[in-house]
């Protein structure tokens, strides 16, 4: 079948293995210095290993792959890496051996479809349709979400995940939404979101990933919205660069809110 995996350059790998441990199913091995795919069916092609690479040396591609297989990955980690069975059993929305919360499956669900797995939702993967807005949004009541996927923290998010393919993309600061009352109607409707704190995630991965969302998913525009305290300046700085290492030229908009939650 044609489906969407994992491609490494060879050429490009130094063999640093970052990659190995991004991937829940194990796929990704070192071989003779090289990271390697250990075979097609461990691969989901969903690349969270992506903005683990230092190298730019991996990419998701459409090619003949024999289908990814869950009994196969579970039964490939259970002889060589059974410490990552419960990230495996999590991030597919299977229940984790430990107990707890599922945190990272991948899915795309039809509009107000449940969640397939059982446990909490924290961080698996949905895209949302969006919903239309009515006279009633601006009444009494409940506003409705404008939230169209899940996860949106940038740790999280697989730069290659379908809900950035040709997006326009917010990357916003973890406060800005409490900050701005009206963060959803103005900001994120009818776009994809991924959040970040520039003065307490570890950033280190973060370049990378967003370079990758730009170049993989061919996002059309970046919106960055940070608060006008000094240390989310960071995040701007780290859009700046992800669009230069990219060599693509997307609109970026920058909005600052201020702590009262007006717009600067």
């Amino acid at each position: 079948m044609i489906r969407d995996i994992v491609l490494i350059d060879e050429e490009k790998c130094d063999g640093c293995g970052l990659c190995v441990p991004a991937c829940a199913e194990g796929a990704i091995q070192i071989v003779d210095g090289k990271a390697k795919l250990a075979a097609d069916n461990l691969c989901d092609g969903l690349g969270a290993c992506l903005g683990h690479c230092p190298q730019d040396a991996i990419k998701v591609v459409k090619r003949e792959a024999d289908e990814f297989d869950e009994v196969a990955v579970e039964q490939h980690l259970k002889e060589t890496a059974p410490e990552k069975l419960e990230e495996f059993h999590a991030e597919h929305g299977h229940a984790p051996t430990g107990g707890g919360c599922p945190s990272a499956q991948v899915q795309n669900f039809a509009k107000q479809a449940a969640p397939v797995g059982g446990g909490c939702p924290s961080a698996r993967m949905m895209n949302f349709d969006s919903k239309p807005q009515t006279d009633a949004d601006d009444q009494a009541g409940q506003r409705p979400s404008e939230l169209r996927q899940w996860p949106v923290q940038l740790h999280l998010v697989p730069p290659t995940a379908p809900f950035f393919q040709n997006a326009d993309v917010v990357l916003a600061a973890d406060c800005a939404a409490f900050a701005y009352g009206d963060f959803h109607k103005d900001i994120i409707k009818d776009k994809a979101l991924a959040i970040a704190c520039p003065k307490l995630d570890d950033t280190t991965p973060y370049i990378d990933k967003l370079t990758a969302m730009i170049t993989q998913s061919n996002i059309k525009s970046l919106t960055v919205v940070l608060m006008e305290v000094p240390c989310c300046g960071g995040l701007l700085a780290m859009a700046k660069q992800a669009i230069a290492n990219s060599g693509k030229d997307i609109p970026l908009e920058t909005i600052v809110v201020g702590i009262q939650g007006d717009i600067k």
